[in-house]
């Protein structure tokens, strides 16, 4: 753990759920934060904070990841005194409120460490399906003998499309720099200049689609990405193409998508999100043969959740330096990101 601070008596409280609590914040972790700040009991889980009408006064500092509760009117009328929130995970959308940006509390999350475990899936199902490994497996499985012949594009200056250059997006786009493979990329708020340091083209949607041998979606879930991904982009994707997600399900027309899936039996999706999560029952994703479903699995499980606690630290440390906090959220932000 990096630093040394001096502990100051600034009381701070736990607040997720417990299987969460014990991912992220890891006894290394705990220690590092109970070394600087005063921590207020181990830990409250949503549920006894619903259960119970407690008031905290004295509490600065909130330590969260998954299970974090709303902050609305009732919360803060339950943190008075509340500073700062360290929010030990991704996405924070279904946690802040309009009330929130009228309180003038920070508020920082982890997406930059969990966007390392998407990234690192999005590089191996890349990878994967330029050998178009799923097809051949389901093949093997389905038929119980090897397909007589197969031509896969091969990871040799194929075409791989990037949807957006986001956090996780930018971090594929680095990695793929390692592999002989050309990249392209659709993000019309991205500079070309600054995807040409990734080794990346900037193109339309519509060309990232019918260019690409995989296309890999990172778009965020915003009203103007609901349903960007339509049939028209399936219907131009190469031969054999795969299309990845590993974003959110809204981001796809999923009905136009299962019609073109059912057209054109030669495409490929291999889908870590959809809309809803999971596909309702009797959906053809559970059965198609050109569809692979992973739960959501992209994302930080395991020991991989302890890097987003190490960066919660990480930030502690900065906000008690009276440093810039390196991923802090401002309302401009949150109105941009996933």
């Amino acid at each position: 753990m990096n630093g040394r601070v001096a502990r100051i008596d600034v009381a701070a409280l736990y607040l997720l759920y417990g299987q969460a609590f014990n991912q992220i914040y890891g006894p290394e972790e705990r220690a590092a934060l109970s070394s600087r700040v005063k921590i207020s009991g181990q830990l409250m889980t949503p549920e006894d904070y619903r259960a119970s009408s407690e008031i905290w006064p004295e509490v600065e500092m909130i330590f969260s990841g998954w299970g974090m509760v709303p902050m609305d009117e009732a919360f803060f009328r339950r943190f008075p005194k509340l500073k700062v929130v360290f929010y030990g995970a991704g996405t924070v959308k279904s946690i802040v409120t309009d009330t929130f940006w009228r309180r003038n509390i920070r508020l920082t999350n982890a997406a930059a460490a969990n966007a390392v475990p998407v990234s690192e899936f999005t590089i191996s199902q890349i990878l994967f399906a330029l050998k178009h490994g799923w097809q051949q497996a389901h093949f093997i499985r389905k038929h119980r003998k090897f397909p007589s012949a197969y031509h896969p594009p091969g990871a040799y200056r194929s075409t791989v499309g990037l949807i957006s250059l986001g956090m996780i997006g930018r971090l594929v786009a680095e990695r793929l720099q390692h592999f002989d493979l050309n990249v392209i990329a659709h993000d019309p708020f991205f500079p070309p200049e600054e995807a040409a340091k990734f080794g990346v083209k900037l193109f339309s949607l519509e060309e990232v689609f019918a260019r690409a041998d995989v296309v890999s979606c990172h778009a965020p879930s915003l009203k103007s990405t609901e349903k960007m991904i339509q049939r028209k982009h399936f219907e131009s994707m190469k031969p054999g193409a795969t299309f990845i997600n590993t974003a959110r399900g809204a981001v796809v027309d999923e009905e136009e998508m299962i019609q073109m899936l059912k057209k054109r039996p030669d495409l490929f999706a291999m889908l870590d999100v959809t809309e809803p999560l999971p596909p309702v029952e009797g959906s053809p994703l559970y059965t198609l043969d050109n569809v692979m479903l992973t739960p959501h699995i992209a994302g930080s499980l395991g020991a991989e959740c302890r890097r987003m606690g190490k960066l919660m630290v990480e930030e502690l440390d900065r906000f008690l330096a009276g440093k810039p906090l390196r991923y802090e959220i401002d309302e401009e932000r949150f109105r941009t990101t996933a």
